[in-house]
């Protein structure tokens, strides 16, 4: 899951120990937590948007997925007026802090040839949230020392 350590840092899950992850509006990202995340799957907190991206720290979901209220507040960046309590288009889930790691950067995801496959290294990947598999989430606990 990558966020914008301005908006929610791994210090912030940190400091709060659950946060909502709010504000999705890709539908493939909102698929993911709806369809195939599950209560006590791991996360990869990863921070973007930021002078040097990379894996922050480790997270778990907390929740089931969620219509996101933020889609229902017109004083809210994540506004969709397209959108209802009736009828919600955007879900979310809860992230619960685990551990804050030492920054595993992009360029040593990069370098490591067992992480090539890893979505969020591919070309033109946006997506906020994409699925991990067992033996990337190995590879990367592995290079944390985790």
């Amino acid at each position: 899951m990558k966020s914008e350590p301005e908006e929610a840092s791994i210090l912030d899950l940190q400091s709060a120990g659950t946060l909502p992850w709010t504000g999705v509006r890709n539908y493939q990202a909102r698929n993911f937590m709806r369809d195939a995340m599950r209560i006590g799957d791991g996360v990869l907190f990863y921070h973007s948007s930021c002078p040097e991206p990379g894996i922050a720290g480790l997270a778990e979901v907390a929740s089931t997925a969620y219509p996101d209220a933020t889609q229902f507040d017109p004083k809210s960046k994540y506004f969709d007026p397209k959108s209802s309590p009736e009828s919600p288009r955007w879900l979310h889930v809860d992230v619960r802090w685990r551990q804050t790691t030492r920054l595993l950067s992009l360029a040593e995801l990069r370098e490591a040839p067992e992480l090539a496959s890893l979505r969020i290294l591919q070309r033109g990947n946006r997506l906020s949230i994409t699925p991990v598999t067992p033996a990337e989430w190995a590879a990367v606990l592995k290079r944390l020392g985790a």
